[in-house]
This record gives C-alpha cells, sequence and structure tokens, in this order.
C-alpha cells in the first residue's frame, strides 16, 4: 500500500513507502563533520529525517538521533515542512559556527542547519 494511514487512538499516521526517494546531504559545523538524510513522501516532502554524526557513540549522537526519530514522526502526523523549519529555526547549542554550505553560511547549532537547510529544499521561497 503507498501512502497508506494508520488509525492509531484516533491520530491518522502518513507511512512512507518501503522503497523512497531520499537525499544526502554531507555538512561540516565548525570542524565537526556530519550526513544528513532525508526520506520523501511520493509527492517529495520530507517524510523521515537521519542525522548521522562522525562522532558516533558520543552524547550529542545520541540525542540528535532521538530527536530525528520524534522529528521523523512529527512531519508523518501532519507537521508541516514550513512549521517545522519555524519551530527549530535559531536554536543555540554547541557546535555552532561556519559551515562549508554556502546558502548556511553559519548556523547556531545542528538543529538550527537542519531546518535552514530543510527551508532551502522543499519550502517555497517567496
Amino acid at each position: 500500500m503507498t501512502n497508506a494511514l494508520l488509525n492509531a487512538e484516533n491520530e491518522t499516521r502518513r507511512i512512507l513507502p518501503p522503497s523512497r526517494r531520499s537525499l544526502t546531504h554531507k555538512f561540516w559545523i565548525n570542524g565537526h563533520e556530519g550526513y544528513l538524510t532525508i526520506g520523501m513522501f511520493e509527492d517529495g516532502t520530507p517524510g523521515e529525517i537521519f542525522v548521522k554524526m562522525a562522532k558516533e557513540g558520543s552524547t550529542l549522537s545520541g540525542l540528535i538521533q532521538g530527536f530525528c526519530r520524534a522529528f521523523s514522526l512529527a512531519l508523518q502526523h501532519g507537521l508541516s515542512t514550513e512549521d517545522a523549519v519555524a519551530r527549530f529555526e535559531g536554536m543555540r547549542f554547541e557546535p555552532m559556527g561556519a559551515t562549508r554550505n554556502p546558502e548556511i553560511p553559519e548556523t547556531s547549532s545542528i538543529l538550527d542547519y537542519v531546518a535552514r537547510y530543510l527551508n532551502t529544499q522543499f519550502c517555497q521561497q517567496d
């Protein structure tokens, strides 16, 4: 079933197909390397995100993985990409600073970077 819907406790969850398109983006924030992978629904909108940090096993890596699970579930339950960007853009914590992305030359955290990257790739630009 493509675009299957689950009904659990009156909540509708949009499920991604078993095989899906995705976008993987390598990023650097102030010397910290990571990979952002965005899995997409059939209509091209984000349905899940994964962030893999180079320092696997660190507290930061574990917290980011937890964030990605919650973020993905929010997208699957109807949080729009624009609302997600608005909620996470501007969050401040280390690592922060210079990036190698000319569209996002400075960032205030990994979550800020993810939100701003989603904005550049998936949100309507005026």
